[in-house]
């Protein structure tokens, strides 16, 4: 049977909802100093504020070293009635210090992948639902490699689907090249985030024709001037045939971006841009964007 691993316990995907699929309740990094998301209380209200909209679930990509918090996730789920997935996984080698590389380069990479998705993050008893990993802005490094090639041995041993984030939308081919190509992960274990970022129409559909899913996951970043091609985007991959491969998601990484901080934060994505997807590709396609399709994308016959 495939279950949606959430930190409280395996889910039939069918209970899902509607689903944010790249968002983050806890993140800190050195490249945003000052906005990390620590707060319990507003991360609550934000869940409280997202489920007021409608939403049912929050799949979140913050992987090991960057402040997970898992062991606030359960409570927060239970208090609040939202479904969240936690993960696994490790980012680009800027989003650490030296001291936490070391210490993950002195270890066996795919068995930390295994162990958190099997036993539990730390001592919490939190169990990951996804591997997150990061590629480069038109390329892989050595590290992206390395990373990879642990998030692909980590599926085979578990079944585990791995959601990159692609550096501006940039590298999706490269990517699914390394992890469907070299290493074997099947590309409907594969989520490519991002792809608002690079209004690329042609490698979009490229990278659709292999079976991944594609993420559209930045509304709430007003920075991203991009944002506003979305729409056409979507329509243009729906039309093509592949309208049952796109996620949604809102990725809030800073405080300022909350919406109980007086951000879009997580409700925007209900409110504003599900209505503005609905009005380019219609109503029911973009209902399968935050319900059938991530149901599909995180649901996993669990080794």
């Amino acid at each position: 049977m495939s279950a949606v691993r959430t930190v409280l316990g395996d889910l039939d995907p069918a209970g899902l909802g509607v689903c944010n699929a790249h968002d983050h309740l806890f993140f800190g990094s050195p490249q945003l100093p000052g906005q990390e998301l620590r707060d319990v209380a507003a991360a609550r209200a934000e869940l409280f504020a997202f489920r007021a909209e409608g939403g049912g679930a929050v799949v979140q990509w913050t992987p090991y070293g960057l402040g997970r918090r898992a062991a606030d996730l359960p409570p927060l789920s239970r208090d609040t009635g939202v479904a969240v997935v936690a993960a696994t996984g490790l980012h680009q080698a800027v989003h650490y210090t030296e001291s936490v590389l070391a210490e993950v380069r002195g270890a066996r990479l795919a068995e930390v992948f295994v162990a958190e998705l099997t036993d539990g993050i730390g001592t919490s008893g939190v169990r990951a639902g996804l591997i997150k990993v990061a590629g480069g802005f038109h390329a892989l490094d050595a590290h992206a490699r390395w990373t990879m090639a642990a998030a692909a041995e980590a599926h085979h041993a578990t079944g585990a689907p791995i959601a990159v984030h692609l550096e501006l939308g940039t590298g999706a081919l490269d990517v699914l090249d390394l992890l469907c190509g070299e290493l074997g992960v099947p590309p409907r274990r594969v989520i490519l985030g991002h792809l608002n970022r690079s209004p690329d129409p042609v490698t979009q559909l490229q990278a659709a024709a292999s079976g991944c899913y594609l993420a559209f996951d930045g509304p709430s970043r007003a920075h991203h001037a991009t944002d506003w091609r979305m729409p056409d985007a979507v329509r243009a991959l729906a039309e093509a045939g592949f309208g049952d491969r796109l996620l949604l998601g809102g990725d809030t990484t800073t405080a300022a971006a909350r919406s109980v901080d007086g951000g879009p934060g997580m409700p925007y994505l209900l409110r504003r841009v599900r209505p503005r997807l609905a009005a380019a590709v219609g109503a029911e396609a973009a209902e399968r964007m935050v319900t059938a399709n991530p149901a599909r994308a995180f649901a996993v016959e669990w080794r």
